[in-house]
């Protein structure tokens, strides 16, 4: 899971793109890049490390131009200890692509080994990131062999992209002197969306992004998302084309990006993130009555930040009242996309700390947006019994997490889920240390979302129940996964 996002304009791009890169910090943490184009010349800096670490005014002023890229990396594929796998990527032929992904290739090592042996393109990092630009170079080349490049041969050349690759995907990428390209994959499954701006000058801006957040924040007006397989070109001229260009695109957005990556404040697919979280509550309220006696909660209390508007509609409609147990600290990072369980161990009481007052002689309901490994909720059930509670139960608004997700989350293994061996709630309960856990319903998720844009009627929730919507997952596939983890 990464943020991208990409700007053209008449006027100096740096800056904005250093403050939508702060908006989408919360989608990756690890590393941070920029790349802008001036002219037909490529300027880029990029670093292992948080937005604020990675760029200095020596970086900014050096990022010189009127359109440019950004990403913040979040790795699930390739190495994470490397300012090489750091995006945006970059080729030099044909013309010259800087390049920026969001999402997973699931053919990756067939792709790399077809570039080698068939295209003569080497591949030098270990992203699938660098494979699936150099799958777009090579058929943009292809088809501009005999031709200019036009809004017709990319959408070509895209359209050939698609029948290569497999996976999720959101990608954006300058041409040098030609335009700047955005594309989706055919099942929609990670966001990109689109916008548009007057400048001071009065010509037209546009902003590419992950999330629709990042033009709220600098002011653009969010035209739409892309629809799955769709791509949109915008020459140097601002003539803005889309196109869709799969041959049986179907609509299947990731159901993790409501419950948990995602923020609050971001439409995504027509469906707002925040309503979908207050839905969430709803739902799990509703299971609340059937497993557990209420009687017995006396408090509801949210692991903040992404749990407190299910655990706030929870506690409204239980009646039960709502206090805040847990305080944050904000320069700590999300644990769930932190490199190693050690490092999220560790991590947890550096970034929440337990108030007694709140706890001391209760019966406390954690509300968590979801239990992936569940090193971080054992820890918060242990502070909040150091802390006074009788009792801690435990709620999830996401379903069991029993399978890996290869979409470009970081769940690769059933080894390292909590539930992926088809742990029941009683026995994650003993697992935690809690006196009891419930989990929100798949069909209360499903029903969550699809009640707030009906047009969907299928979700990416693969990690819930193992139906990986792009239906090129094999079994072979997830073993060689977890053999490569191990």
């Amino acid at each position: 899971m990464c943020g991208i996002v990409a700007l053209l304009s008449d006027e100096p791009v740096n800056q904005r793109l250093y403050d939508a890169l702060l908006l989408l910090q919360h989608r990756g943490q690890d590393a941070a890049g920029i790349a802008t184009l001036d002219g037909l010349t490529f300027h880029m800096h990029k670093a292992m490390g948080l937005v604020t670490d990675v760029f200095r005014t020596r970086n900014m002023r050096d990022l010189t131009g009127k359109m440019g890229i950004g990403h913040v990396r979040y790795p699930t594929q390739g190495c994470a200890s490397t300012n090489q796998e750091s995006q945006p990527f970059y080729v030099n032929a044909p013309f010259g692509i800087m390049f920026a992904h969001n999402g997973n290739l699931t053919n990756a090592d067939a792709l790399k080994q077809e570039l080698y042996e068939a295209d003569r393109r080497h591949i030098n990092t270990t992203s699938d990131s660098e494979v699936l630009l150099n799958v777009l170079a090579d058929e943009i080349s292809r088809v501009t062999q005999a031709r200019k490049l036009d809004a017709d041969a990319v959408f070509e050349a895209v359209a050939a992209v698609h029948r290569r690759v497999e996976g999720s995907y959101a990608v954006i990428a300058l041409i040098a002197g030609k335009g700047l390209l955005a594309f989706r994959d055919p099942n929609g499954i990670r966001p990109i969306c689109f916008g548009t701006n007057r400048s001071e000058k009065g010509n037209l801006e546009y902003m590419v992004s992950s999330e629709s957040v990042t033009m709220i924040g600098l002011g653009f007006t969010v035209e739409r998302d892309l629809e799955p397989g769709e791509a949109l070109w915008i020459d140097l001229e601002g003539n803005c084309t889309t196109r869709q260009c799969a041959e049986h695109p179907c609509h299947n957005p990731c159901a993790f990006e409501y419950v948990y990556f995602a923020r609050p404040d971001s439409t995504i697919d027509g469906i707002n993130v925040y309503a979908a979280r207050l839905n969430l509550g709803r739902h799990l309220a509703a299971t609340l009555k059937e497993k557990l006696d209420l009687s017995e909660v006396d408090v509801v209390m949210p692991i903040p930040d992404s749990s407190r508007p299910c655990a706030q509609e929870l506690a409204d409609r239980l009646h039960i009242p709502y206090r805040e147990g847990f305080i944050k600290n904000r320069y700590v990072g999300r644990t769930f996309i932190m490199p190693g369980q050690a490092i999220r161990k560790k991590s947890v009481r550096q970034k929440l700390n337990a108030m007694p007052v709140e706890f001391k002689d209760k019966n406390v309901l954690l509300v968590d947006d979801s239990i992936v490994r569940g090193t971080t909720m054992k820890e918060i059930v242990r502070m909040a019994r150091e802390s006074g509670a009788k009792k801690v139960f435990v709620a999830s608004s996401a379903p069991r997490v029993m399978f890996p997700n290869v979409y470009g989350i970081d769940m690769p293994t059933k080894a390292e889920l909590l539930c992926g061996d088809g742990k029941d709630e009683e026995a994650v309960a003993r697992e935690l240390g809690a006196d009891a856990v419930i989990y929100q319903t798949l069909e209360g998720l499903k029903a969550s979302l699809h009640e707030l844009n009906p047009k969907i009627d299928v979700f990416d929730c693969s990690c819930f129940d193992g139906v990986y919507v792009t239906g090129t997952v094999t079994e072979e596939y997830l073993e060689r996964l977890s053999r490569n983890r191990a």
